[in-house]
């Protein structure tokens, strides 16, 4: 039985692995590549010079590699590219990069886009991150790996939001989310670490350390910026390193209210 279905057109040019699976109606352009054991659902569109590696899932209706929503785009050449282990569900629009951008959209491994979600121009998102119903990432975004970002979502163009942080559902983000970090709120502000995703990866010295340093990043109202170059220079913890240079390099501003 064959795994293409015979309503499905695949462009000449396009490169399928071993095993792809492509079901009825669905469209797959000429430059694009799709790696082995992946499987593209019904009603499906891969435009543009879009690569996809092993083992995805692509359900149906999604719209991959269509040209950026950018009035300054004029047809030059731009990527989309998605690692493996990436599932991709109904009515999903994914963009290519722009010029302006660097010209890529990158996508890791083992992600989960939920249905709706749109990943604008010039997006760069890490591995294992989970993007509910409706979430939204303007052009330029950047997320590190093991975000979780809640339905309903839109986030805010060039924002940048670290490993492990969390935002909540229904939010409307404007500026970076430290690693670490759950934020929620429309518009969204630091609500304290994202403990329960750091309790699922992470040992109990770790989070101890996260804690210390929360509380005189945050909680004491001192120059943030000051505070982040102490607490760096001062602490053994690789972790409470990461989220101080994260916030040393932040170019929109950290969300969050002082408290003296």
């Amino acid at each position: 039985m064959s795994l293409i279905h015979s309503s499905a057109v695949i462009e000449e040019g396009a490169v399928l692995g071993t095993n792809v699976s492509v079901g009825p109606f669905a469209y797959i352009g000429p430059k694009v590549k799709i790696g082995d054991n992946t499987t593209i659902a019904s009603h499906a569109v891969i435009e543009g010079d879009t690569t996809i590696g092993k083992n995805n899932r692509i359900f149906s209706h999604s719209a991959i590699g269509t040209i950026p929503q950018d009035l300054k785009f004029d047809g030059e050449d731009v990527q989309l590219i998605i690692g493996n282990n990436n599932t991709i569900r109904e009515f999903t629009l994914l963009n290519p990069g722009t010029k302006g951008g660097g010209s890529v959209t990158k996508i890791g491994n083992g992600n989960l886009l939920m249905g709706y979600v749109h990943l604008g121009h010039d997006v760069i998102i890490g591995d294992n991150c989970i993007l509910a119903n409706g979430a939204t990432l303007a052009g330029h975004v950047e997320l590190g790996n093991h975000v979780v970002i809640g339905g309903l979502t839109p986030v805010h163009q060039f924002v940048h939001i670290g490993d492990y942080a969390m935002i909540g559902g229904a939010s409307a983000l404007a500026q970076d989310i430290p690693p670490f970090c759950l934020a929620e709120g429309n518009r969204a502000g630091l609500r304290g670490l994202n403990l329960a995703g750091l309790r699922r990866k992470m040992d109990r010295e770790d989070i101890n350390a996260l804690k210390i340093a929360y509380r005189e990043l945050f909680e004491q109202g001192n120059p943030l910026q000051e505070v982040a170059q102490t607490l760096f220079e001062t602490t053994t913890s690789e972790k409470v390193k990461s989220l101080c240079e994260f916030i040393k390099t932040s170019k929109r501003g950290i969300p969050f209210t002082r408290t003296k």
